[in-house]
């Protein structure tokens, strides 16, 4: 007996590209941990003066500073779904991308493609569409995707390496902040908890259109935030969630990052969900590997905990800022098109470690 298979108006399969992935969005990067093993060993000198920014503090991407007037910034990013429409996962794996050179106050100027498709399970019009996705983003961006690279994959994956431009002393870092400053976030937490929802076909409709919203919107205010000296670091919140790259921040500048949990921006329907038991494994590796650098109020619920641990895929850039200038700067975030920037903590003087307070 033949099984049916649904397909379009068109004719085209249609296929869940969540349910040919074990992970989706950057809820697929390796633990915190595992990835400092990783790199423990490959830690050594770095012989290139021209080499400003590297591995050893974990930001965003690399910077390679060419003259006076202008650094190049290169990165790269690459997942497997989180979501089944195939144009919608191509655009935001090339917005998540492309965040990488606005957190590091560069302007992007192109991008090659980075494709692994099993091409037995997946029609090529559905990779069609995912390209079509990513080209779309780059195409709001400003650059072309002028090239790529593409294999024959067991999972979906596709994302992009992104090379930018800033001049010198735009290049903001993830390990500049000061005690005193304030912690803005630019974007709402949730994008993990929505992504595990769709997973069991319970996010609504509302929800899906919001979680959209969100991580198609490229972090370019990130460039503008670079030119402002009152701006001192700055990074994007992906996969580790917002403790463990605010706990980075805090380790490479040598401070203690206070949150105020209920002044985290989340999605509207993230909460529920959360306490429904709609999170991700990564959320789970996230608290396993930093949870001892964190000191949570002692009523916090487990679930409540995980919006903070939620892997974020093209989430928001958190930013570091002098406290005078950051009620200013949230208002400009949000007039620049993030309605859910927040002001959510600040930086004291201290051991390298995260105080979430109530």
């Amino acid at each position: 007996m033949t099984t049916a298979v649904a397909t379009d108006p068109a004719g085209t399969p249609v296929v869940r590209l969540t349910s040919l992935a074990h992970g989706g969005g950057c809820g697929c990067k390796l633990a915190p941990s595992v990835l400092q093993r990783l790199l423990d060993n490959q830690a050594e000198a770095n012989p290139f003066r021209e080499l400003l920014v590297g591995t050893e503090t974990g930001d965003d991407a690399a910077v390679w500073q060419i003259d006076e007037a202008t650094c190049v910034i290169a990165t790269t990013d690459f997942f497997m779904p989180m979501v089944d429409d195939p144009y919608d996962f191509g655009r935001i794996a090339a917005t998540n991308a492309i965040s990488d050179v606005y957190a590091m106050g560069g302007r992007p100027i192109m991008a090659l493609a980075i494709l692994g498709m099993p091409l037995d399970k997946i029609p090529v019009p559905i990779v069609r569409e995912i390209l079509r996705g990513g080209r779309a983003i780059c195409a709001t961006a400003g650059i072309p995707v002028a090239g790529g690279h593409s294999i024959d994959s067991l999972e979906p994956i596709y994302g992009l390496a992104v090379i930018g431009t800033c001049r010198p002393e735009d290049v903001r870092r993830n390990s500049s902040a000061r005690p005193g400053d304030a912690l803005i976030l630019t974007k709402g937490l949730g994008v993990g908890i929505y992504s595990a929802a769709i997973k069991k076909q319970a996010l609504s409709p509302g929800g899906y259109e919001e979680m959209i919203a969100s991580t198609t919107l490229l972090n370019r205010v990130g460039s503008d935030l670079a030119r402002d000296a009152c701006v001192h670091a700055i990074t994007d919140v992906t996969g580790f969630g917002l403790i463990g790259h605010a706990l980075e921040m805090a380790r490479g500048s040598g401070c203690t990052f206070v949150i105020c949990d209920h002044d985290v921006p989340v999605f509207e329907e993230a909460a529920v969900l959360a306490e429904r038991g709609f999170v991700t494994g990564a959320s789970r590796r996230n608290w396993s590997c930093y949870g001892d650098a964190v000191l949570l109020p002692p009523d916090m619920p487990e679930w409540r905990r995980h919006l903070l641990t939620d892997p974020q895929t093209s989430g928001g850039l958190l930013v570091a800022c002098e406290a005078d200038s950051a009620a200013a700067l949230v208002d400009k975030i949000i007039a620049a098109g993030y309605p859910s920037a927040r002001l959510v903590g600040h930086v004291e003087p201290g051991s390298a470690s995260i105080v979430i307070n109530a």
